[in-house]
């Protein structure tokens, strides 16, 4: 390589670290500085009551010794496991199935797929009040539906039996089309003479996708999976504006825990190491996810 060559590259990596060099300096002051206070806090018995003790190391894992025999903590840990189940499975299933009927070609379907695409667009909030309203006896036109065929409907966000699933069902209507999009364009993406070839040897619908389709598509199908259960821990908004953890504790996922021990409490210190443990179990799903996909696709 000669001089100017190599010359140019220098220019281009320095131009390539200027330019990037704003961005990473707004993600350190955003995330980073957040993240080290979160860190800190979680070593001392901080309390909203008693400032000064958010300076107090002298027994650095006292909260971390503390979640084991929190009973309140472990029980939250079930309902968010619960409710990633549930929702992740209900969006890959619901997003798949759009997405088949939509590359079907019928033209019914296809003139639809924007409308699939709506709910994931919308802020979390704005999902939130609107199935606030759909919950609402009194002005839901789901209940009052009900009411004309003589139907008898419970509050749904207030009964232990059905409150999780209503956050359940909220949270797929938003987020499957996340799944709808992905499978869609892996299905766009298919080679039309492997179907055509099974379809001359005779193989029928269901063949063809359990033997062809499925397989083609399976790869994006588990990145889907891993990606919505990681952010399957961000259902706060539902939860916040719905039900409020309740009843009791039914649909109290860890991140309300912690902002209720936070913000009701006043224990920072506490809800920090709360944080810090979700925190680390997010990194844990997120390195996994990474490392299944990858293997994923080095397997195609």
């Amino acid at each position: 390589m000669s001089v100017k060559g190599a010359s140019y590259e220098a220019q281009q990596r320095r131009f390539v670290r200027m330019a990037m060099a704003p961005s990473l300096l707004f993600l350190l002051v955003v995330a980073g500085l957040p993240t080290v206070f979160l860190l800190v806090t979680s070593l001392t018995p901080g309390a909203l009551v008693n400032p000064g003790s958010l300076g107090d190391f002298s027994e650095p894992l006292r909260n971390y010794k503390l979640l084991g025999s929190d009973e309140r903590f472990v029980g939250s840990l079930g309902v968010q496991a619960r409710l990633s189940v549930y929702t992740v499975v209900l969006q890959v299933l619901l997003g798949t199935g759009l997405a088949l009927l939509v590359h079907s070609g019928q033209e019914r379907w296809k003139s639809l797929r924007h409308l699939f695409v709506i709910p994931m667009v919308l802020p979390p909030i704005v999902v939130a009040v609107i199935w606030k309203l759909i919950y609402t006896p009194d002005i839901s036109p789901i209940y009052q539906a009900a009411r004309m065929l003589g139907v008898t409907l419970p509050a749904l966000t207030t009964h232990v039996d059905f409150a999780l699933w209503s956050i359940v069902i909220a949270d797929t209507w938003e987020w499957a089309p996340f799944t709808f999009l992905m499978v869609l364009a892996a299905l766009q993406t298919l080679p039309a003479e492997y179907v055509e070839a099974a379809r001359m040897d005779g193989a029928d619908a269901w063949r063809v996708f359990g033997h062809i389709v499925l397989p083609y598509i399976a790869p994006v199908l588990l990145v889907c999976t891993l990606f919505r259960l990681i952010d399957s821990i961000k259902a706060f908004p539902l939860i916040f504006l719905l039900t409020g953890g309740g009843p009791g504790s039914v649909t109290e996922v860890t991140n309300y825990y912690a902002y209720l021990v936070a913000f009701n409490f006043g224990e920072l210190g506490y809800s920090s190491a709360i944080t810090v443990v979700l925190l680390a179990a997010t990194v844990l799903i997120s390195w996994g996810a990474m490392r299944v996909s990858r293997n994923a696709g080095g397997t195609e």
